[in-house]
């Protein structure tokens, strides 16, 4: 009998009932009061998720158009640029910045791994023309959470005028972002991620830092123009035809959040992670990232030997309704990934490692009865930071 499919990737993640129910709404006009309410409902929640009283900008697209946003709005060609790559997302923005004709300076950090403040801070003694530095806050495509404010601090000590410019698009909301204390100036996110609304829309706040490079940027760009923008949310609308629909969710989507508290989102996230890790553990796999900077978004697991990846996330899917995804570009031999962000809980956790132990014994890889499933109870059991 085909059983409810569980959707255990690092986006688009699953929706809630209450925002599915928002998107239905009819259409409104988008140049008229209704929109306008809408577009400053929306902005008020974002800025609050970022911790940020400065600029936020939304654009109708997904998260890599954000991306290319924060590029083509800040920068001019040939202007030297340091890209900390740690895997496939890092990579994406580097590709970016140089299609646009920077001067990016690379610092490869092996997949797996965390950038260390270390290596960034000798990166720009070795390169102190950079103007700007590109981050990436998670890597769904390893499972690896930076350590954003020790970056973000070494590149203000080493070079105290460069944009900070990162890729938080599945990052916000999974873990700590402070935009303002962190003196970040762009943070792209996305709305498929832990916001829990489907793609179709990114998120940037924009420093005055930020602002000052706008100025006199001298990349091309139209629809996703920072200053024409601006000047169209002065009377709380876009200059282009806005997603309605995506909006209205976005808006109940935020409501949810902010009702259980922007650290509550995170803790929660935290506490998810801890088990779909304790659980995979306990089956006897191991990790792909690195111990202490895994992701709270989503966890790569190593698949056993003898065992393809692919294999392994087919019979999960065809036996058990729990879609998981595979690893990107070199490591899709090696890895499969979990999703664990937005909106999922400790039943779908349960669910998943339960499935993931039978679907081991099916391929002739056994581990103890229910022992991921008993790891991750017992991260559930623990008193969380509200009630200790």
């Amino acid at each position: 009998m085909p059983g409810k499919a569980l959707l255990m990737i690092p986006g688009p993640t699953p929706v809630p009932e209450a925002v599915l129910r928002a998107l239905s709404q009819p259409m409104i006009n988008h140049r008229g009061p209704e929109y306008a309410t809408l577009q400053r409902d929306v902005l008020a929640g974002v800025r609050e998720v970022y911790h940020t009283h400065g600029d936020v900008l939304i654009f109708t697209a997904s998260g890599t158009g954000g991306l290319e946003a924060s590029v083509v709005n800040t920068l001019s060609p040939g202007d030297p640029v340091l890209a900390v790559t740690i895997g496939a997302f890092g990579e994406r923005y580097a590709q970016i910045a140089a299609a646009y004709g920077a001067n990016v300076r690379r610092l490869d950090v092996p997949w797996g791994r965390a950038a260390a403040p270390e290596a960034v801070s000798e990166a720009l003694r070795r390169n102190p023309e950079v103007c700007a530095v590109l981050l990436t806050h998670n890597e769904t495509s390893t499972g690896v959470l930076n350590d954003l404010p020790a970056l973000a601090r070494v590149i203000r000590e080493r070079a105290p005028e460069a944009l900070i410019l990162v890729d938080s698009i599945s990052g916000v909301l999974a873990a700590p972002l402070e935009t303002d204390a962190w003196d970040l100036d762009v943070v792209v996110a996305g709305s498929q991620k832990a916001w829990m609304t489907p793609p179709g829309l990114t998120f940037l706040s924009v420093s005055e830092r930020a602002w000052q490079a706008n100025r006199t940027a001298k990349m091309p760009r139209f629809y996703f123009d920072f200053a024409r923008t601006r000047q169209w949310l002065k009377k709380d609308q876009t200059p282009f035809t806005p997603a309605v629909s995506l909006l209205f969710g976005l808006r109940e989507a935020l409501r949810l959040i902010l009702a259980e508290g922007v650290d509550a989102t995170i803790r929660r996230h935290i506490r998810l992670a801890r088990a779909v890790r304790a659980g995979v553990a306990a089956l006897g796999l191991a990790l792909f990232a690195e111990t202490g900077r895994e992701s709270n978004a989503v966890t790569a697991v190593r698949a056993p030997a003898g065992i393809a990846p692919r294999a392994l996330r087919r019979v999960l899917r065809e036996r058990h309704h729990v879609i998981t995804a595979g690893g990107p570009g070199s490591l899709e031999s090696e890895i499969f990934r979990i999703g664990h962000l937005g909106y999922v809980s400790e039943g779908d956790v349960l669910a998943t490692l339960a499935a993931l132990e039978m679907t081991l014994a099916a391929l002739g890889r056994t581990a103890p009865a229910g022992a991921g499933v008993a790891a991750a109870e017992g991260v559930f059991a623990e008193p969380s930071e509200a009630e200790a």
